[in-house]
């Protein structure tokens, strides 16, 4: 793997929409967030382009991608948002390019994708973290989710246990692998492209957001099917907010979806990380090493910066 080089004050971040248009106002109100950890932040010149539900056409995206990784100047991509559409830009990537300028890459939620392919095709730690229009540029921005952005500037141990939140075991059990994942829908629309999600001797991290049950089974369904919850050494079950049926009393819970698919894995499962579309939200390093147990009910994380 491709560690980046850890953050200094005076350093430089590069902001980029790769998906669906940025609130401007938001990203705007989260610079000083990163003026107060000392940084300079860069904005893409097509982060206020918008084209239908994208921010900008597919070349304009792909350009600011190109353009804040090939700057000497800038240290970090930051993700402005989520959304739609990185999947539209993954063939057009010069992943070249990337290896030959690592850098930290941060994002969540449909960035999910882009995590895949840069790690998969170049071997990059990326990060999955709060972005600046969906979380940082908010008036509930918690003091927690802002503690995470330290690992950025010292090699750091993260180690998740029930101080943060509540743990459930779905399947018990210790195991150890790099640790890969992010939005379950995505994962899911990797399947049986060059960019398929690699869960063999990994700990896949699943998370979602307005997904109700059927859906969630529907998507768990289709990674059994293809060999990726078996394949996987543990799987780690993140934030999957607004899951509540519509119509409950036609509906399975969450829970039972969960416990269908996870209770009977011969992996260990747990779930209630604080990870996803959900405050706290507890950033981590997509690549580096990892260790989850039932028996202390823990994950920790080796560091994802050099």
């Amino acid at each position: 793997m491709i560690y980046p080089r850890r953050l200094t004050p005076g350093n430089t971040v590069g902001v980029i929409a790769p998906a669906s248009p940025p609130d401007l106002s938001n990203l705007h109100k989260a610079i000083p967030f990163f003026n107060e950890l000392g940084l300079h932040v860069k904005i893409a010149p097509h982060v206020s382009s918008t084209y239908g539900y994208l921010a900008g056409r597919d070349e304009q995206r792909l350009h600011d991608l190109h353009l804040m990784f090939a700057d000497p100047d800038v240290d970090a991509v930051f993700c402005a948002g989520g959304g739609f559409g990185t999947s539209r830009i993954v063939d057009s990537i010069d992943y070249s390019l990337i290896r030959k300028h690592p850098k930290i890459f941060w994002g969540y939620s449909d960035i999910t994708f882009l995590h895949t392919a840069i790690r998969q095709k170049t071997g990059l730690v990326t990060f999955h973290g709060p972005m600046l229009s969906s979380d940082i540029g908010k008036d509930d921005f918690d003091p927690l989710s802002k503690s995470m952005f330290a690992q950025l500037f010292q090699p750091t141990l993260l180690q998740y246990t029930e101080s943060i939140s509540s743990l459930e075991i779905l399947s018990p059990g210790e195991a150890t692998g790099r640790l890969v994942g992010g939005n379950l829908s995505l994962l899911v629309n990797s399947i049986g492209s060059d960019y398929e999600i690699d869960t063999k001797k990994r700990l896949l991290l699943i998370e979602d957001v307005g997904e109700e049950p059927y859906r969630i089974d529907s998507f768990l369904s289709q990674l059994k099917l293809a060999g990726k919850l078996e394949d996987a050494s543990g799987i780690i079950i993140g934030d999957f907010k607004d899951a509540d049926p519509k119509k409950r009393e036609e509906s399975l819970l969450l829970d039972e979806v969960l416990g269908h698919y996870f209770s009977q894995l011969d992996s260990p499962v747990i779930s209630g990380f604080k990870i996803g579309h959900c405050l706290p939200h507890y950033a981590v390093p997509l690549g580096s090493t990892a260790s989850i147990s039932s028996l202390t009910k823990s994950l920790t994380i080796q560091p994802g910066v050099s």
